[in-house]
Parts: C-alpha cells; structure tokens; sequence
C-alpha cells in the first residue's frame, strides 16, 4: 500500500508500545518501513510545534510499504480501538478506507 506522509505520521502513532515478542518485532519492523530516511528529513524540512508536525508538502513523496496479515491486524485493532472511544478525526478516514476498516458499528450489526 501506498502511505502519505500524514498516513505514515498517524500510523506510527497508534502502534502498539506492549505486546508479545512476536508483535514486538512486528511493531518494529513496521516502524522502520514507516519511517522518514535521512534524504526525506531534508527534503521534507519537519517542524514540529508543540503536537503539530508540518513539512513541505511539495516535497513529498508517497510510500509503498508492506503490510502483512498481524500487521494489518495490529492496524484495525488500534482503529476499532479509537472507533470505540469516538476518537477518531477525519485525519483517520483514508486509512481506515486503506485498512478496509468499515467501523465497530457494522461489525457488531454482522
């Protein structure tokens, strides 16, 4: 799947910090595929602002990164966690689309 700077900014974000080994080394291998090489830092010009992060948008590139099956899983469980607590934002609504993520609701309605 192709990732957007700010889809690779959220999905960082809401991988899990505890689990077992295996997710673990999942986790870490997704972080790694998530993140930003140095020539991207550059080019990109990050600022961070308090718990904004703003880059040059003219400058980016999209991602093509792998998601295996329990990583993918790993995904959905944290955004039907979100979805549960209404704490998703319109920020979420393209990967959740990505993830084919359709909502707690239709799920318990199936």
């Amino acid at each position: 799947m192709k990732f957007t700077v700010l889809e690779r900014l959220t999905v960082l974000q809401l991988l899990p910090r505890k689990g077992n080994l295996t997710t673990l080394r999942i986790v870490r291998e997704l972080e790694r595929d998530l993140s930003f090489s140095e020539e991207e830092h550059a080019a990109l010009l990050f600022v961070t602002e308090g718990q904004s992060v703003r880059w040059k948008a003219e400058n980016a590139i999209d991602k093509e990164v792998e998601f295996g099956p329990k990583a993918h899983e790993l995904v959905v469980s944290a955004i039907t966690e979100l979805d549960e607590q209404a704490a998703l934002t319109l920020d979420w609504l393209d990967l959740c689309d990505k993830f084919g993520y359709e909502g707690k609701a239709k799920q318990d309605a199936e």
